[in-house]
């Protein structure tokens, strides 16, 4: 007569036990979805950190760059426009000096020209008074 209870009982028993597996299961995949999510989810920022500062890095070194090459093209322009002006002022004042030098070389030759006629024409207008 006893033995249809025990039955019963053996159901619930194995009833309950597959419950508290299954929510127990149940609870493991959340955890492991909730983990995994979270992990994703910081391996995701920490990507668009290292892309954002690998971008502003890059970012930085080209203007650097361009600050560079355009420091340096001005200098170099500086530099050629400096050359070009000293290259012609000396030239101009080479061309100035010979000029004046020519001018007083001319201006001597021609004075001693002149003393030289003039002496000549006095020693020929002695000479024939003289005579």
């Amino acid at each position: 007569v006893g033995g249809g209870g025990g039955a019963v009982v053996v159901v619930v028993v194995v009833v309950v036990v597959v419950v508290i597996v299954a929510v127990v299961g149940v609870v493991v995949v959340v955890v492991v979805v909730v983990i995994v999510v979270v992990v994703v989810g910081v391996v995701a920022v920490v990507v668009v950190v290292v892309v954002v500062v690998v971008v502003v890095v890059v970012v930085a070194v080209v203007a650097v760059v361009v600050v560079v090459v355009v420091v340096v093209v001005a200098v170099v322009v500086i530099v050629v426009v400096v050359v070009v002006v000293v290259v012609v002022v000396v030239v101009v004042i080479v061309v100035v000096v010979l000029v004046v030098v020519v001018v007083v070389v001319v201006v001597v030759l021609v004075g001693v020209v002149v003393v030289v006629v003039v002496v000549v024409a006095v020693v020929v207008v002695v000479v024939a008074v003289v005579v």
